[in-house]
Order: structure tokens, then C-alpha cells, then sequence
């Protein structure tokens, strides 16, 4: 089972066999209902922790997503192309949105884990 780190802007980050993969929080895919396309940065784009990767865009809104940490972009999703509704279905699972290189893979500590994001307000 991967570790999932997740940022207070609601992404999460998690190894999946040597590879870093990038989603959104089951959490997030609810606030935005359902979603109908996403925005996948260029590939190669290095990022630092905090930036834009690209928006979400749902019935009800656009959203941006960002980077957890420092990180070069290897790819986006194929399948969401096609079926952006995955996301929503399978949020941590199928609906991941980027594969990525993670710079400095000791910057993952500074993301809350399970347990403290499920425990974080959400209110706000």
C-alpha cells in the first residue's frame, strides 16, 4: 500500500513502484462535483513547491491544482483525456492526475500524512 502525503491544498503525492504519482484528495474531488476535463502541465516542466500544475474543471467550477513539493513533470494521466470522471471515481487510485519526479524527496516529510489530513479543518 502506498504511503500518501498530502498538502494542505488538498493533493496528494504516493510512490507506486519507484514512480511518484500526483492526485487530489477525495475530499477536493467531492467539493467540485463532477469533474469534466483536466489541465496537465508540459512535460519536463520542473516546479517548485507551491506552483500551478494546471486546473481542474468541473459542472460546478474551474480549480487550480499544485505541486506538494519540487517537482519535474514526467507525464499526465492518459486515461483522464478520455474519462475525466475517474477522478471522481477513484480519486487515489485510477483518478490520479500526473506522474512526476520529485527533486528533493525529502521535502515529502513536510506533507501531513493520512491521519493529520483526515484530522485537518476542512472549513476553510
Amino acid at each position: 500500500m502506498p504511503e500518501y502525503r498530502f498538502a494542505q491544498s488538498h493533493e496528494w503525492i504516493a510512490e507506486f513502484d519507484g514512480k511518484y504519482r500526483l492526485g487530489i484528495s477525495d475530499f477536493a474531488q467531492s467539493e467540485l462535483g463532477d469533474i469534466t476535463f483536466v489541465e496537465f502541465p508540459d512535460e519536463g516542466v520542473k516546479l517548485a513547491a507551491s506552483e500551478s500544475l494546471g486546473a481542474i474543471e468541473s459542472v460546478k467550477a474551474v480549480s487550480e491544482y499544485f505541486a506538494p513539493v519540487e517537482l519535474t513533470v514526467v507525464r499526465g494521466n492518459p486515461d483522464l483525456d478520455e474519462r475525466p470522471e475517474l477522478v471522481n471515481q477513484d480519486p487515489l487510485g485510477d483518478g490520479w492526475l500526473l506522474e512526476v519526479e520529485v527533486s528533493n524527496p525529502s521535502q515529502l516529510d513536510d506533507l501531513m500524512d493520512a491521519a493529520a489530513y483526515d484530522a485537518m479543518d476542512k472549513s476553510h
